[in-house]
């Protein structure tokens, strides 16, 4: 993964207590990354993910981190404030910069008011002060992966709405802007120029191609895409371009 913290160093140097699946596969199994340089800690809070049966790999540093990537699987980020090299600060910055929407638990047995502000601001789930309580930190990752998962599922949601959106046809895009913005058909044909059959006609091949069960759900679809209408031709932000 492309990172603003430079090369990593060794990945020998991380631990890993994934237990593989048939085929090497390991799913929707969450899993959970520590970073800490303090291998008594990491070796504790490895102890108590596979104690509930999560699945944990730790880091010394976040350039051991960044050198593995991050799965295509639910997982949450516990993270030391202060770290030899790159701090927790810059790691959480680069991975916001690099598009990862990873949550966030940050730990520290410094931690001062400007930084722990700082990294919720910045979209921290939670910033726990050591020495804290198993049960506090277990109760936290649970819900920074409950928020992952959700997060996952909306994105392939939206994944597949623009893929069925993107299938529309300049001419069925400007039908579809206009129902949008609740007009009837006879004003979509004036408004096109075309016949009043010509707009039923596109307007179900747009119920048809986008899979919605009525105008209500269409209109939610296009919302979720970020579609606004606008005066004269419709803009779409399909597909990464302007229609």
């Amino acid at each position: 993964m492309a990172n603003s913290l430079g090369q990593p160093s060794n990945r020998e140097t991380s631990r890993s207590s994934a237990a593989p699946r048939p085929g090497g596969e390991t799913g929707d199994q969450p899993i959970v990354f520590v970073i800490d340089d303090d291998d008594s800690v990491r070796r504790s809070l490895e102890r108590l993910l596979r104690s509930v049966g999560l699945d944990a790999q730790t880091f010394s540093t976040a350039r051991e981190f960044l050198a593995q990537g991050l799965p295509d699987r639910p997982s949450c980020v516990v993270l030391d404030l202060r770290l030899p090299g790159p701090s927790g600060l810059e790691l959480q910055e680069s991975l916001i910069k690099s598009g990862h929407d990873v949550p966030i638990i940050f730990i520290s047995g410094h931690a001062d008011v400007p930084s722990s502000v700082h990294a919720i601001k910045a979209g921290a789930v939670d910033f726990l002060q050591k020495p804290f309580s198993d049960q506090a930190l277990l109760d936290i990752i649970h819900g920074a992966l409950r928020r992952d998962r959700a997060a996952r599922q909306e994105r392939a949601e939206i994944a597949g709405i623009r893929m069925r959106f993107d299938t529309l046809t300049p001419r069925e895009r400007d039908v579809l802007g206009l129902v949008i913005q609740g007009r009837l058909n006879k004003q979509i044909a004036g408004d096109l120029g075309i016949s009043e059959k010509t707009v039923k006609f596109h307007r179900g091949r747009v119920m048809e191609k986008t899979q919605a069960g009525s105008v209500a759900e269409m209109v939610r679809q296009a919302d979720r895409l970020g579609f606004k209408p606008t005066t004269g031709r419709e803009r779409f932000p399909l597909g990464g371009r302007e229609v």
